[in-house]
């Protein structure tokens, strides 16, 4: 069901921010992510390698799996440099996000940044948060939109509780394709640099897999790789704000209010921050997006307190749970879709 966000007292953000940044907690870690770029990258590197050891066997779809978990790991370097965590300098930050974006993994930086900001500023917001937009998953109870599904799109949002996990097998897919719808329809200079770094990925990731592998493992091996991917990827981002409050499109909510009241952390130690890229740290994150990723745990008990004292509340939960949180949001909106006559829009 959706609900709209209520304004009411948020505590004096700016003295918050002041404390962060006298903490330290926004200067930059150049040690830190010199290591985890580093490493991260080597990883990558040796599930390529693995590839060609392994040889033309069906083995070879345990190691699609693990360049699956790799794939994602390199995004969220991406991550990181999207937001200016990494660097002082935009540009510098630019070039590792085509290079682990556009290069690495085959999805278009300069797309996704735009978009990723823009859920940033309006998180969970009906018709400004493009990560609750139109699509096969109905996240806001709206008359109008959802009287206009009808046949298929009808059925997945009234199975979509069910779907949900299942069509995030397709987001490795969905990334590769919109990159490349974005970047056809802007055809300019940075345009055609990223679609050339495209291009150059699908060159040697086709020729890697298909050199190694007879064709019949060869499609598996990237059905599997992609598949994962998007599974990955999906399930590290869908805690951070799916089945969280709906802010209306009209409602007027202060910045920290916005960004807190949609967001939940993942609990969990070093290893969940390892798995999930730094993103179980959503309410910190939200606040401060240049914060790097390593500061975040260190700034939590500083944001906790405030979110409390403020009346804003604090929702951390595990991944388990918030999975289990998630379903039950998407089984609610569906029967609610479910009551709106085909054809119906609101007046």
């Amino acid at each position: 069901m959706q609900t709209t966000a209520i304004e009411g007292a948020s505590g004096d953000f700016r003295a918050l921010a002041v404390q962060i940044r006298d903490a330290g907690l926004l200067d930059r870690r150049p040690s830190y992510y010199s290591v985890k770029i580093g490493l991260t990258i080597a990883v990558f590197a040796a599930g390529w390698a693995a590839l060609v050891m392994v040889g033309n066997s069906w083995a070879t779809l345990g190691v699609a799996a693990f360049l699956a978990v790799m794939f994602t790991q390199v995004a969220f370097v991406g991550h990181d440099a999207g937001h200016q965590q990494i660097f002082r300098s935009r540009r510098a930050n630019r070039r590792l996000g085509l290079t682990v974006g556009n290069a690495l993994i085959g999805m278009s930086f300069g797309w996704w940044v735009p978009k990723h900001n823009a859920h940033h500023a309006h998180p969970n917001q009906v018709d400004r948060d493009p990560d609750i937009g139109a699509g096969g998953i109905a996240f806001t109870f709206d008359p109008e939109a959802t009287g206009r599904r009808s046949g298929a799109a009808r059925v997945v949002a009234h199975w979509q509780a069910w779907l949900f996990f299942p069509l995030l097998l397709l987001q490795g897919a969905g990334l590769h394709v919109s990159s490349i719808q974005t970047l056809w329809r802007r055809r300019d200079r940075a345009a055609a640099l990223e679609g050339l770094l495209l291009v150059g990925h699908a060159a040697l990731y086709l020729t890697a897999v298909f050199w190694v592998l007879s064709p019949l493992r060869a499609l598996a091996f990237i059905a599997v790789q992609q598949g994962l991917f998007g599974l990955y990827l999906g399930c590290s981002f869908a805690p951070n704000h799916k089945g969280m409050p709906i802010v209306d499109r009209d409602t007027d909510v202060s910045f920290a209010r916005r960004q807190v009241i949609t967001a939940r952390n993942v609990t969990g130690g070093r290893f969940t921050t390892l798995v999930l890229g730094g993103l179980n740290y959503q309410i910190e994150h939200h606040l401060f997006p240049t914060m790097p990723r390593s500061n975040l745990a260190k700034s939590q008990s500083i944001i906790r307190a405030f979110c409390i004292e403020s009346d804003l509340g604090y929702c951390e939960g595990s991944l388990v749970g918030s999975y289990r949180q998630i379903v039950r949001y998407l089984r609610g909106a569906a029967a609610a879709t479910a009551l709106v006559p085909r054809g119906a829009s609101g007046s």
